[in-house]
């Protein structure tokens, strides 16, 4: 019998390196919007604008009315998927990954099982979708017109439940650059003019996630998904992957031909906007988080615009601007050495220079204090 060799060690900074080069954060890569956003299987976008400011930070030559097009041409929309979020999915995931998250909307509705006490929700289901198809709605109008159906239910339980039972996405000028426009709804089916797909096996997503966050272990697939039992799915794909531990023994997947940078490799500055990807999707964020900043980057509900310096959270920002003047203000956990404050100017720099129309600007660095 020959003895299985140990598989190998990857420190919190070599993770680190190869999840940021996975995330185009270790060089701007030249792609385009809509690649960028199939590759990184999502944005986060609870609010307007953090998918702007997550490609501004990942991609070369950005240009914020790209995904804007993109959006108005409906090859990119905005969705409640992973983690009952909102993301800016390509049209092809929006119409894959919402029903292999779909379990996960069903399982949701225990949480407000009280205020659907009678309440037949294949019913609600079909009036909700024709309501939404004959025009889009916001989510008052749902809640009013199935009240007028189920006038004892709670009304938010109502919207909730629509929500999780059908694949709505938000209709444009929701979410496109320089445009406001309140959340109207519609079925992503008839958004896109064809149907979404079964649910797919997770194999596939679990590849795409290995590409854009890995190595990963079964829970950071899990916390990045909000899907459960999945260790089934990455044992039937254990003989095509490779496998390391990190420094407290958790296994670890990988793809074989994954880039995994050398630890030392240069990370440079990156000002990332609230809830982006990169720290929500391991359930050890100890790859970009040191232990010493843990929950500096949230209050509350809240999260931050974090500021990544070496590729790992060193502090917050943000950003008040005018048509005359941006103010970005950095808030800083621990002091940056000089070259790092010229290197995060720079960075602040650029950003302004691709995200804001103001005709000057102001950086300011502050001490991040904890109220």
């Amino acid at each position: 019998m020959t003895k299985t060799s140990p598989a190998p060690v990857l420190s919190a900074r070599a993770l680190n390196r190869a999840t940021l080069d996975r995330q185009l954060l270790l060089r701007r890569a030249a792609l385009s919007a809509t690649d960028a956003v199939e590759h990184l299987v999502g944005l986060q976008a609870q609010n307007v604008k953090p998918p702007y400011y997550a490609l501004a930070a990942r991609l070369e030559g950005f240009d914020p009315e790209e995904l804007s097009a993109a959006m108005g041409a409906r090859e990119v929309v905005r969705i409640v998927t992973m983690r009952s979020t909102i993301h800016t999915h390509t049209a092809d995931d929006c119409l894959t990954l919402r029903p292999l998250v779909q379990a996960a909307r069903e399982r949701e509705l225990y949480g407000f099982r009280k205020g659907l006490v009678g309440v037949d929700l294949d019913r609600l289901t079909a009036i909700s979708r024709e309501l939404v198809e004959a025009e889009p709605r916001t989510m008052k109008q749902l809640r009013e017109a199935l009240l007028a159906e189920w006038p004892d239910a709670d009304p938010l339980a109502l919207s909730v439940a629509a929500r999780c039972r059908l694949p709505l996405v938000q209709v444009t000028p929701r979410g496109m650059w320089g445009r406001s426009g309140q959340v109207a709804l519609t079925t992503a089916e008839h958004w896109l003019g064809r149907p979404t797909e079964p649910a797919p096996a997770p194999d596939d997503t679990v590849l795409r996630y290995l590409a854009a966050f890995g190595p990963a272990s079964v829970k950071d697939m899990q916390t990045w998904a909000g899907l459960t039992r999945l260790r089934e799915t990455f044992e039937r794909l254990r003989p095509e992957l490779i496998t390391f531990r990190d420094e407290n023994g958790v296994e670890l997947f990988d793809l074989p031909d994954a880039p995994r940078p050398d630890a030392d490799t240069p990370a440079p500055p990156r000002l990332l906007p609230e809830f982006d990807n990169l720290l929500l999707s391991h359930a050890d964020r100890s790859r970009v988080v040191p232990a010493e900043n843990k929950g500096r980057h949230w209050q509350g509900n809240q999260a931050y615009r974090t500021l990544l310096v070496d590729g790992f959270l060193r502090g917050i920002w943000q950003l008040e601007e005018s048509r005359d003047r941006a103010v970005v203000t950095i808030e800083l956990f621990d002091p940056l050495t000089g070259r790092e404050r010229d290197e995060v100017v720079a960075e602040a720099e650029r950003m302004l220079s691709v995200l804001s129309t103001a005709a000057s600007y102001d950086i300011r660095f502050d001490t991040f204090v904890r109220t």
